[in-house]
C-alpha cells in the first residue's frame, strides 16, 4: 500500500498589533521567526472607526486593542522589512477596509511588489459590526456598496487577495447559536454576492471568480463536535448556495474556505491556567476534520480575560498549533469523520434548520433588512441572555467560575501586574504628536503634484474633494481611495470625507425589544433583587428607579453593557441606554437630562483608566455627587483600585458572572448614596465581594 502524502499545515497567524506601527513591526517579525506563517494585524479602535489619534473620541483608545494606522508613513513602518510581496496578511478591519488596503497596496508598491502576488485577507463585514462588534461608521446601503467595489477591485487588480471573510466570529460572543451564527454569515454572504452581481462590475462569465475570493471567519467554542459538525454543515450550505443561486459550476470556486480565531467568550478571569485546555479542544474542532479544516488558525492567549497578551503568552499559543501540525499524526489521514452516521445525523440537523432561518431572512428582504429592522439583534441580544441565564443558574457548568471553585495558588498570576501587558500611557500623545507633524510636513509640492496638474497627482484636499465626487455618484470608490493613500490623506480625513456624503449611522441595540430571559418567580434572586428595586424607589418617592448603561469612548463590545441593561430592566429599573461610542460628555448630560440613580460604564478596550475619571469629574462639576458610579470591563486589579479611589462605587470584572447578583450591588449603591439604610440580603443573593 502507498503511503499517503502529508497533508500541508493550515496558515498559522498570531492576531497581533498594539502601541505603535514600529513596536508592531518588531513584534510581527520575532514572530514570524518563531515559525508563524502568516499575519493577522490587529488596528486599534480610532483605525478601526475611522478616526485620526487627535478626535475627541480617540482618547484613551490610541494603540491599546491594536496597531494605530493614521497613513501612508504609518503602514510603511508596519511592516518595514517585511517583503509584502511574499506574506500572507490578514487584516481585521470592516468599515475603514477599502481605505487600510489602499494603503497595504501603495506600501507593497513602494516596495517594488507586483500587486497582482499579494495575497491575504480584508475583514470586510459589515454586517456583524451592526450586529455584535459595533466598529461600524457607515449607514447599511453605503457600506454595501464600498464592500462591493472594494471586492470587484480585487478580483480585477488583486486576483490571489480575499477582499472579503464573511464574520461569523462576533456573532457567536455575541450570544448566537451554531443555527443563528451559520444563517446569519451565510445570509450577509448573499447580500455580498448580490451587490457585486448586480453592481455590474464583474462580467457574469467571471463571477465564479467573485466566489471564490468569499472566505469566512469563523467562532469555534469548546463544544467540540458540535463546532466541528457546524463546520461541515457550513460546508453543505455554502455549496448548495453558490450552485443553486449564482449557479457557479466548478467545484473549486464553491469550496468553502475559512480561517477561525477559536472563541475568546469562554475564556474565564477566575482559574485562567484551564483557558490552555479550552484553546487546545477549540482548536481540534476546526483541525480533526479534513473535510471541514480550516485554511488558517489563530489562537488566543490563556491570559486574554485578564488583559493585553505578551509576546511569551502568543509564543504559547503557537506553540500549541506546531505541536499537532508536526509532531502529532493528524495531517496523514482522510477524514476521520466520513460515515460517522452520529456525525452526518447531526449536520442534517443543523443544514434544515439553517435554511429554514436563511429563507426567513430572505423573507423579510435580506440580511441589511434584517439589520435594520432590529431583527438580528434582538435575536442575538435573546440568544446570549438566555445562555447567562444557564451559566448563573448552573445548567452549563464553567470550570472554576460556577463550579469547581476551589483551586491552588496559581503561579502564572502571583504577579497579576506582570502576567499581562501594559501599553504606556505616553504613547497615545507620541502618536497624537506624530500625526500632527505628518499633516504639517506631507509633501504638497509642484513636484509631488506633476507641476501642477491635479489629474495627475492632487493634493490632499484636491483627492479628498475627487473622493466625495465618486461617493456622490456611482464610480468605483477604490481608484478614489489609493489617491488619497497617495497624496497623504490621513485615516480621520478619508472617513470624514465619507461621513460628509453617506452620514454616520447607529445601529439597534436590540434591548428594548429583547424577551424576558430569567423570569422574576417568587423566591427567585430576581424576585428579591426586583423587590429591593421597588422598595428603594418608594423610599426616595420616585416611580421608578432609573439606571443608565453608557458606553464611553470608541469600544463597541456592547455585549455586556446588553445584558446588564435587559437584566436591569426586568427587575424593575428604568433603563437608558443609548448604545455605542458616546463621549463622557454625552453620557454625563444625558444621566441629568434623564435624572437618573446610578450610572453604569462598560469598557473592555481599556481606555477605562481615562474616561471613567472624566465622568466622574463632570458629575462633580454639575454637583450630582449623589449618583453612583459603577464600571464593568476586563479590568487589571491595579486599575480598579485606582478607579475606587478616584469615586467608582463598585468594579466588576468577568469573574463577575452573576449579573442579577451585579444589579442587587447596583441597588445597593443607590441607598449607599441617597444615604438611606441597607436592605436584608437573603442568603440566596448574597453577593461577592
Amino acid at each position: 500500500m502507498t503511503e499517503r502524502q502529508k497533508d500541508r499545515p493550515w496558515l498559522m497567524r498570531t492576531y497581533a498589533g498594539h502601541s505603535t506601527a514600529e513596536a508592531s513591526n518588531e513584534l510581527y517579525r520575532r514572530n514570524l521567526a518563531k515559525g508563524q506563517t502568516g499575519l493577522s494585524v490587529a488596528f486599534d479602535l480610532p483605525t478601526q472607526t475611522g478616526y485620526d489619534p487627535d478626535h475627541i473620541l480617540a482618547r484613551g483608545e490610541v494603540g491599546r486593542v491594536g496597531v494605530p494606522v493614521s497613513h501612508l508613513g504609518d503602514m510603511r513602518r508596519l511592516f518595514q522589512d517585511i517583503p509584502l510581496e511574499q506574506m500572507n496578511t490578514s487584516m481585521t478591519i470592516n468599515a475603514t477596509a477599502m481605505w487600510l488596503l489602499a494603503l497595504y497596496q501603495v506600501a507593497a508598491e513602494e516596495q517594488g511588489a507586483d500587486i497582482t502576488k499579494l495575497q491575504g485577507t480584508t475583514q470586510n463585514d459589515i454586517v456583524k459590526e451592526y450586529l455584535s462588534r459595533g466598529t461600524h461608521v457607515f449607514p447599511p446601503g453605503p457600506s454595501l456598496r464600498l464592500t462591493t467595489d472594494m471586492i470587484a477591485y480585487t478580483v480585477n487588480n488583486i486576483p490571489k487577495w480575499n477582499p472579503i471573510n464573511i464574520c461569523s466570529y462576533h456573532l457567536q460572543e455575541a450570544g448566537a447559536t451554531p443555527v443563528q451564527e451559520i444563517s446569519y454569515a451565510m445570509s450577509t454572504a448573499i447580500a455580498v454576492l448580490d451587490s457585486v452581481r448586480d453592481s455590474g462590475q464583474v462580467p457574469e462569465e467571471r463571477f465564479g471568480e467573485v466566489v471564490a475570493r468569499i472566505s469566512f471567519f469563523v467562532n469555534a467554542g469548546v463544544r467540540f463536535i458540535e463546532e466541528m459538525c457546524k463546520m461541515r454543515a457550513f460546508g453543505r450550505i455554502w455549496d448548495t448556495i453558490t450552485r443553486e443561486r449564482y449557479g457557479i459550476e466548478d467545484s473549486k470556486q464553491r469550496r468553502f474556505r475559512y480561517g477561525v480565531q477559536v472563541n475568546s467568550l469562554g475564556l474565564t478571569e477566575a482559574q485562567p491556567e484551564n483557558n490552555v485546555q479550552r484553546i487546545v479542544l477549540e482548536m481540534l474542532a476546526v483541525t480533526l476534520s479534513k473535510d471541514a479544516r480550516a485554511r488558517a488558525v489563530q489562537l488566543p492567549a490563556w491570559n486574554e480575560a485578564l488583559g493585553l497578551p505578551r509576546p511569551w503568552d502568543q509564543q504559547w499559543s503557537l506553540r500549541i498549533q506546531q505541536v499537532l501540525a508536526h509532531e502529532s499524526d493528524l495531517l496523514e489521514y482522510e477524514d476521520i469523520f466520513a460515515g460517522s452516521h452520529v456525525i452526518e445525523a447531526k449536520v442534517d440537523s443543523l443544514v434544515t434548520e439553517c435554511l429554514a432561518e436563511i429563507e426567513r431572512i430572505q423573507e423579510m428582504g435580506g440580511a441589511m433588512a434584517a439589520v435594520e429592522s432590529g431583527y438580528l439583534k434582538a435575536q442575538l441580544v435573546s440568544s446570549h441572555a438566555e445562555r447567562r441565564a444557564r451559566i448563573e443558574s448552573g445548567q452549563d457548568k464553567i470550570i472554576g467560575v460556577n463550579v469547581f471553585e476551589t483551586t491552588e495558588p496559581n503561579p502564572l498570576t502571583a504577579d497579576l501586574d506582570t502576567a499581562i501587558q501594559t501599553v504606556d500611557p505616553a504613547v497615545e500623545a507620541r502618536v497624537v504628536a506624530a500625526v500632527t507633524r505628518w499633516r504639517a510636513e506631507r509633501q504638497e509640492s509642484t513636484d509631488r503634484q506633476g507641476n501642477g496638474d491635479p489629474f495627475v497627482f492632487p493634493t490632499t484636499q484636491q483627492a479628498l474633494e475627487q473622493l466625495k465626487e465618486a461617493a456622490r455618484g456611482t464610480e468605483n470608490l477604490m481608484e478614489a481611495t489609493l489617491e488619497c493613500a497617495r497624496a497623504g490623506v490621513t485615516t480621520g480625513e478619508w472617513a470624514g470625507a465619507l461621513r460628509e456624503v453617506f452620514g454616520e449611522y447607529r445601529a439597534p441595540t436590540g434591548v428594548s425589544s429583547a424577551p424576558v430571559a430569567v423570569p422574576a418567580e417568587s423566591g427567585s434572586p430576581l424576585a428579591e433583587v426586583r423587590r429591593r428595586v421597588d422598595r428603594t424607589a418608594e423610599d426616595m418617592g420616585v416611580g421608578k428607579l432609573r439606571f443608565l448603561v453608557g458606553k464611553p469612548g470608541l469600544d463597541g463590545h456592547s455585549n455586556g453593557a446588553e445584558q446588564i441593561a435587559v437584566r436591569a430592566r426586568d427587575a424593575g429599573f428604568e433603563v437608558v441606554y443609548q448604545g455605542i461610542r458616546l463621549t463622557p460628555e454625552q453620557i454625563v448630560d444625558a444621566a441629568l437630562e434623564e435624572d437618573v440613580h446610578a450610572v453604569g460604564l462598560s469598557i473592555l478596550s481599556g481606555s477605562h483608566a481615562q474616561l471613567v475619571p472624566d465622568v466622574l469629574d463632570r458629575l462633580k462639576q454639575a454637583g450630582a455627587t449623589d449618583i453612583p458610579v459603577v464600571v464593568g470591563g476586563i479590568i487589571p486589579n491595579a486599575d480598579g483600585e485606582e478607579l475606587r479611589r478616584a469615586g467608582v462605587a463598585a468594579v466588576f470584572t468577568p469573574k463577575d458572572f452573576g449579573i442579577t447578583e451585579i444589579i442587587g450591588r447596583i441597588v445597593d449603591e443607590i441607598r449607599k448614596a441617597n444615604k438611606l439604610h441597607p436592605l436584608h440580603i437573603t442568603a440566596s443573593t448574597e453577593v461577592p465581594a
